[in-house]
């Protein structure tokens, strides 16, 4: 199952979340899933819209085993976006640290970032 959504900017992005928390909890998703998923997609909108000052477009994909998240913007289209891993002390990147709690990084082919986060059953 594949859900998406856009967002405009980071006021509009807390609604579009909880809109998300309570979908990922109407399919019987564990709590700390919800959470981690809600909080990895609030740190990838937040980095995508800051860094390409455009429009984010946010997918999340179930699985049975895994929740997949892709954020993507027009404005990274060919860039080279960083997926390794900062020091927790470093002054910048530290969302990438946070998000690489939760999953694995990857480049997105659309611009972005995607994250597969692991569900407990």
């Amino acid at each position: 199952m594949k859900v998406g959504f856009k967002v405009d900017n980071l006021t509009e992005m807390s609604s579009a979340l909880a809109d998300f928390a309570e979908f990922l909890r109407g399919q019987q998703f564990r709590d700390d899933d919800v959470f981690a998923s809600r909080l990895v997609s609030c740190e990838l909108i937040t980095n995508v819209i800051r860094h390409s000052g455009e429009e984010a477009e946010f997918f999340a994909e179930l699985f049975p085993d895994r929740i997949q998240i892709t954020v993507v913007a027009k404005g990274l289209d060919g860039v080279n976006i960083r997926t390794e891993v900062p020091d927790v002390f470093a002054e910048s990147g530290r969302g990438l640290y946070i998000i690489r709690c939760f999953g694995e990084i990857e480049p997105a082919e659309e611009g972005g970032l995607t994250v597969c986060i692991k569900r407990h059953i």
